[in-house]
């Protein structure tokens, strides 16, 4: 499955599910798709997803550990997110996911 933010400031963003049920819980909200964050909630999500990811020292899990690719931190993962909610609440925009 793959969860797809979109937002009318900036580009959509597709992560793969448990990535993205992660970011949704970091950001303080049940792992339900379809959902939304109203303009005005978007800051404190914002100041949610960036304090869990900072303090988020945890490698994701490794399905296959015979793989050449290097594991990416939900850090890393979680920055196109960050970028995202930043422009939505420069824009006082919605936030929604599906």
């Amino acid at each position: 499955m793959l969860v797809t933010f979109t937002t009318d400031a900036y580009a959509d963003i597709t992560m793969f599910g448990d990535v993205g049920f992660a970011m949704l819980k970091m950001m303080g909200h049940s792992a339900t798709v379809p959902g939304a964050i109203l303009a005005a909630d978007v800051p404190a999500a914002l100041a949610q997803l960036k304090a869990a990811l900072a303090s988020d020292t945890t490698a994701p899990p490794v399905t296959d550990v015979d793989a050449d690719e290097p594991v990416v931190s939900m850090a890393n993962r979680g920055l196109p997110l960050v970028n995202l909610l930043e422009a939505a609440a420069m824009a006082k925009a919605d936030v929604m996911w599906k």
